[in-house]
């Protein structure tokens, strides 16, 4: 079973910023370089969306509402990614989930975020 831990989610007012992290602390090294990591966010009603993955070869693909925004990131070492973002918008306020996919996916619990005045 892998593991995804997430956090850094909170409330912040529109143009601020916030860093998400996630780490997958029961994984070895070498199986968490297999994985295409990413996150997700989801609204309530509404399907999980893409918002930026990440291979471990650093290979980055970002949804065009947050590119110029949002900076995915990756430690392979440490097992952990990261979701840099800022100028924020009232309009990502959502669940965000991290994910690990191969020939399986994984989700972590999901850490809110909140953009409003």
């Amino acid at each position: 079973q892998v593991q995804l831990v997430e956090s850094g989610g909170g409330l912040v007012q529109p143009g601020g910023s916030l860093r998400l992290s996630c780490r997958a602390p029961r994984l070895i090294t070498s199986t968490f370089n297999t994985f295409v990591m990413g996150w997700y966010r989801q609204v309530p009603g509404k399907q999980r969306d893409l918002v930026a993955t990440i291979t471990s070869r650093m290979a980055t693909n970002y949804d065009d509402s947050v590119k110029g925004r949002f900076t995915i990131s990756r430690d392979n070492s440490r097992k952990m990614i990261y979701l840099q973002m800022n100028n924020l918008k009232p309009e990502d306020t959502a669940l965000y989930y991290c994910n690990a996919r191969s020939t399986e996916n994984y989700w972590g619990q999901g850490t809110q975020v909140t953009v409003s005045s």
